[in-house]
């Protein structure tokens, strides 16, 4: 696969720029945080970051997945069902995830600890004082995702997404949008930690079983970060992620560029699945004209002919219209 481009333009750590920010594909930014003191106390040894975080650690418990050897480190289905999970949920102190990492650190095959999704004023006050993402006026969510050598399958997210190593090293492979064709996602619900994700096992992909995954490496990107290094990954771009060290932390910050009151559209592609996609073919040609005029061929002219007051949801939505509409779905729902 083709490496993930460096980004070559202007950097600033403390005011991160807007042409990185909003790009449309992935970026690597090699070295940008390496001041941060979390990465200095990281590279000096796993103890030295462990004495780090807990000088910040608030007390608070978190999620703690677990898995047991076998699984090798891959967060997924318990089998081909794809009605359970391979691993088991705790809550945890994060001394107690960082003694058991540092325990198992010199296991060649050691169970999988896996902390996601924390976000990082909850348990680490001061930490983004000290460690500065430059995200300027954008309403972020920052979190911390720690572990050992684990694999996350494929999934996207719908925030753009901003990825530090702080420790450890990380393996991101990632595929445009237009890939979900080949990379056999899994179902809607239940899914691992919240996303559906694809059902190949990158480090031994069964192409008899999936043969148009070998299209989507065609169409792929890879990169690994050292600590201090950076990775711009826009929405909804997949993104299979694999911690290659005994210890990794890594602090991400996801944001969106539309205003809260804008809903996700998963909630349109679900609704989508159930009232569009088992129509009869005539009638679904019929919906992709009219999604095609109403939205994805919209632009500032096509309502032209329809006074401003009388526009609606076709005009600019604001948060009361959105409140509006969304009270008109619900009440439509519970007929």
């Amino acid at each position: 696969m083709r490496a993930v481009p460096a980004w070559t333009g202007p950097f600033d750590a403390q005011q991160l720029p807007a042409e990185l920010l909003t790009a449309d594909r992935p970026y690597v930014v090699r070295g940008g945080f390496a001041h941060w003191p979390v990465v200095q106390a990281a590279r000096q040894s796993d103890e030295s970051l462990a004495r780090y975080l807990m000088g910040l650690y608030n007390g608070v418990r978190v999620g703690l997945f677990q898995l047991a050897p076998e699984a090798q480190g891959r967060v997924f289905y318990a089998d081909d069902t794809l009605t359970g999970f391979n691993f088991q949920r705790f809550s945890a102190t994060l001394d107690q995830v960082l003694s058991g990492l540092l325990g198992v650190a010199h296991n060649p095959e050691p169970p999988a600890l896996y902390v996601g999704s924390t976000t990082v004023d909850a348990v680490l006050p001061g930490f983004l004082d000290a460690n500065v993402m430059g995200l300027g006026e954008r309403d972020a969510l920052v979190s911390l995702w720690l572990g050992n050598r684990t694999r996350i399958a494929a999934h996207y997210d719908l925030p753009d997404n901003l990825a530090v190593v702080a420790a450890g090293r990380r393996r991101f492979t990632l595929f445009p949008p237009e890939q979900i064709h080949n990379l056999y996602m899994g179902p809607l619900d239940p899914t691992p930690a919240g996303q559906p994700v694809s059902l190949v096992d990158f480090a031994r992909p069964d192409l008899e079983r999936f043969p148009r995954f070998a299209q989507a490496l065609e169409a792929g990107e890879t990169v690994e970060l050292e600590p201090g290094d950076a990775l711009f990954i826009p929405s909804m771009w997949f993104h299979h992620v694999e911690g290659l060290a005994p210890v990794n932390l890594l602090i991400n910050a996801w944001w969106r560029q539309t205003p809260e009151h804008v809903d996700s559209p998963l909630a349109t592609l679900r609704l989508a699945l159930m009232t569009l996609r088992d129509l009869p073919e005539k009638e679904k040609r019929v919906w992709q004209h009219h999604f095609q005029h109403f939205v994805f061929g919209a632009d500032a002219h096509t309502w032209d002919h329809i006074p401003e007051a009388a526009r609606g949801l076709l005009g600019p939505i604001d948060e009361p219209l959105s409140r509006q509409a969304r009270t008109q779905l619900l009440n439509q729902l519970k007929r």
